[in-house]
């Protein structure tokens, strides 16, 4: 998928895999990859400026890690980003809930 196609949604997912445990930004770009099958694979240049986004609205937080050997920026999703993220699955709830009854129903003959 291009970045242009998961506007929108790109929020979500990110925070979505912040929630089971902080990462630097290249860990989150395979989580996302390796989540969505290889459905999702974004470059940096899309991914960074929206984890900026999200920790500019106190969604995520971020600090600097060394323990691996090199200096790396560590996102964490904070208790706002987890109540946005409550948030959004339930609207993507009520979306694909509305997409299967009304798109993939099938009509009458």
């Amino acid at each position: 998928m291009r970045a242009e196609e998961l506007k929108g949604s790109l929020d979500g997912m990110l925070l979505a895999v912040l929630n089971n445990a902080p990462m630097h930004g290249y860990a989150i770009i395979a989580a996302l990859r390796e989540r969505s099958n290889g459905t999702v694979n974004l470059p940096s240049g899309t991914v960074y400026p929206a984890l900026h986004r999200l920790e500019n609205a106190d969604l995520i937080s971020s600090s600097w890690d060394s323990s691996a050997g090199r200096r790396r920026r560590v996102y964490e999703i904070t208790p706002a980003g987890e109540s946005a993220l409550r948030e959004t699955r339930a609207n993507w709830r009520e979306i694909i809930a509305t997409m299967r009854s009304v798109v993939l129903s099938e009509e009458p003959t």
